[in-house]
């Protein structure tokens, strides 16, 4: 069993993609091979087996993985591991247009994560206002631009070609 005090931002997240690619919870249930009534329990339990949340992320077109959440640098700032799938992660949560900051958590160390908050208000078609309360959120201070340079300077993500995957993941999806 799979237990985590995460799993409903994980379910919610699955939710919000499901929504988005007009699957009721039935239409869902019936791609992931799981009956309706297991999707409808899954919303108000602490645990599930991996295959049936494996089975639910793949039928929404996501993918269930761990990542180092707590490898950080030494000064906490910056994820110590920065891979291509760590990427991907990024910006799935990035291309989903999620404010909430219980999904944006878990993802990373909160400055990292809150400058890349930052940097996507500035970024045509996101809420600029949204996305600078959810940095502040992360970590107080990160929409002044002293800080937010800060980040620019530190950051292991390379904000050109981020945002460059970003524009083409978001048209695809279009």
């Amino acid at each position: 069993m799979y237990k985590s005090i995460i799993l409903p931002d994980i379910v919610k997240l699955l939710t919000e993609r499901a929504r988005a690619l007009g699957l009721n919870d039935s239409e869902w249930a019936s791609r992931a091979g799981v009956r309706s009534e297991t999707l409808s329990r899954l919303r108000s339990r602490l645990s599930c087996d991996f295959s049936t949340l494996n089975a639910l992320a793949v039928a929404v077109g996501t993918a269930i993985g761990v990542l180092p959440g707590s490898a950080v640098t030494t000064d906490n700032r910056y994820p110590a591991h920065f891979d291509r799938r760590y990427e991907e992660c990024l910006l799935d949560l990035c291309a989903s247009g999620s404010f909430d900051v219980q999904c944006w958590r878990p993802i990373g160390p909160a400055f990292f994560m809150a400058g890349l908050s930052v940097m996507l208000a500035s970024v045509p078609g996101y809420d600029r206002r949204s996305m600078l309360e959810l940095g502040e959120l992360l970590h107080t201070g990160s929409s002044q631009v002293g800080v937010f340079a800060i980040w620019l300077e530190g950051s292991p993500l390379s904000p050109a070609r981020f945002l460059s995957m970003l524009a083409q993941r978001i048209s695809r999806a279009a």
